[in-house]
C-alpha cells in the first residue's frame, strides 16, 4: 500500500506512537483499534467487556492484538494507574452510555459514566506528563436543538434535552474547565472535543439504533419496524467520524493553538430521514425488503439534527467521503460476511479503501 499520498501521511503518524483509547470494546472503540493496528500504533485499551452479543470486538480478535484492559471509567483510581503505566502521547476518550432511551431508565448511571468518566479521564492526564493530545469524543447532541433545519456551529449552545445528551453537553463543559483550568501552557496536553453525526457501519449490534434494528429485522425474516420516519439525522459511516478524530489528534499534537471543539458530519445530503435512510438500506439489502411505519410512545427525541462541519475543513481541511448511499452499502456488506474471519476481512479491507483512497481530502 503506498503511504505516499495523505491519508496514510495521516495514518503514518501513529506509527510506534502509544495510544489510550477509553470505550474500546465498544463499535466504534473496535474501528478506531483495527485502524490504528493497522497504522502500527501501540494500542491500550479500557473498558468494560463488550457491550453487546455478538460483539465486534470479539469477532475480530482484537484483544489478543492490543493491551485490553477491562474497567469501569468510573474507577477513578484503577483509570489513573492503567494510564500512568501505558504512558499514552495520545489518549481517544469513547467509554459512554451512549443510548437515549437507555438514559432515561437509567439517568443516574448516564451521569456517572459520562460525567464522572470524563472528569476520571481529564485526571488521569493531569498525573501524567506523556499524553500530549487527548480527544474526548462526545455528540452532535450536545446541542440545545431549536429544531433548525442549518447545521449547529461549534459556538452553539451546549444544552442536550434527554438524560444521555446533557450527560455529554456536561462532558463538554468539564473538558473545557480542565482545558482552561490545566492545560493552558503551551507545552501542556493539547485537548479538544469532537462531535460526530449518527454514526452506521458494521458492526454495530446496539439496540434502538435504525440499522442495526433493520438488520435484525432481515436475518429474523421479519418486518422492518421505522417509529419515527420523517426525523432527519446527520448520518454517516463509522470510518468518517474516526478519520476526522484522527486528523484533529495529530494536528493538535503538533500544534496545541488547534485545539478546541470540532464537529466531523456528513455532507447535508447526508442527513437523510429516518425512513429515507430505511429506503436506502431496503434497496441495498435487495430480496424485496420493505419498511412500514409504526410509531409509538417513547421518550421525547429531535426531530431535526444537523451539523455544520466548516470549521474542520477549513481548519484541517477534512471533510466526509462516503456518502450515505455508500455508508449503507458497506455496513450491508458487512452483514452479510457470515465467519468471523470475513467479518475481519471485511473491516480490514474497508479501512484500506477508505484511507488508501488517491486524493484522500
Amino acid at each position: 500500500m503506498p503511504l505516499g499520498h495523505y491519508g496514510w501521511i495521516m495514518l503514518d503518524f501513529y506509527k510506534d506512537k502509544n495510544i489510550f483509547i477509553t470505550g474500546h470494546t465498544g463499535f466504534k472503540g473496535t474501528w478506531l483499534c483495527r485502524i490504528l493496528l493497522q497504522a502500527g500504533a501501540n494500542v491500550t485499551g479500557y473498558a468494560l467487556e463488550p457491550p453487546t452479543k455478538p460483539s465486534l470486538f470479539i469477532q475480530t480478535g482484537t484483544e489478543k492484538e492490543i493491551n485490553s484492559i477491562i474497567s469501569d471509567v468510573i474507577n477513578r483510581d484503577a483509570l489513573i494507574i492503567n494510564v500512568k503505566k501505558a504512558k499514552p502521547d495520545i489518549i481517544f476518550h469513547m467509554a459512554a452510555q451512549p443510548i437515549v432511551r437507555l438514559s432515561y431508565n437509567k439517568p443516574a448511571l448516564t451521569y456517572e459514566t459520562n460525567v464522572m468518566g470524563t472528569v476520571n479521564i481529564l485526571e488521569a492526564i493531569r498525573l501524567t506528563s506523556s499524553v500530549k493530545s487527548f480527544i474526548n469524543i462526545t455528540t452532535d447532541k450536545v446541542y440545545e436543538n431549536k429544531e433548525w433545519h442549518w447545521g449547529y456551529r461549534e459556538n452553539e449552545n451546549l444544552c442536550g434535552l434527554d438524560p444521555y445528551s446533557n450527560s455529554k453537553s456536561c462532558s463538554e463543559l468539564v473538558t473545557y474547565s480542565y482545558r482552561k483550568s490545566f492545560f493552558y501552557n503551551k507545552d501542556d496536553c493539547a485537548v479538544s472535543t469532537a462531535r460526530s453525526g449518527n454514526v452506521i457501519g458494521g458492526g454495530d449490534y446496539a439496540e434502538d439504533r435504525v440499522i442495526p434494528d433493520c438488520i435484525r429485522a432481515m436475518e429474523a425474516k421479519s418486518d422492518i419496524i421505522i417509529r419515527n420516519p420523517n426525523s432527519i439525522r446527520p448520518y454517516q459511516h463509522v470510518l468518517e467520524c474516526l478519520s476526522g478524530y484522527l486528523h484533529l489528534a495529530q494536528r493538535q499534537y503538533n500544534d496545541k493553538r488547534l485545539e478546541g471543539a470540532y464537529n466531523f458530519g456528513p455532507y447535508d445530503e447526508s442527513c437523510v430521514t429516518t425512513g429515507e435512510l430505511a429506503s436506502i438500506f431496503c434497496d441495498a439489502w435487495g430480496q424485496n425488503a420493505a419498511w412500514i411505519n409504526k410509531g409509538d410512545s417513547g421518550p421525547h427525541e429531535a426531530d431535526i439534527l444537523k451539523l455544520d462541519c466548516s470549521k474542520a475543513k477549513a481548519v484541517f481541511d477534512w471533510k466526509p467521503y462516503w456518502d450515505i448511499k455508500t455508508a449503507v452499502e458497506k455496513t450491508v456488506e458487512f452483514a452479510k460476511t457470515k465467519s468471523d474471519d470475513e467479518k475481519k476481512a471485511c473491516v480490514e479491507k474497508q479501512i484500506k479503501e477508505y484511507f488508501s483512497r488517491e486524493n484522500y481530502v
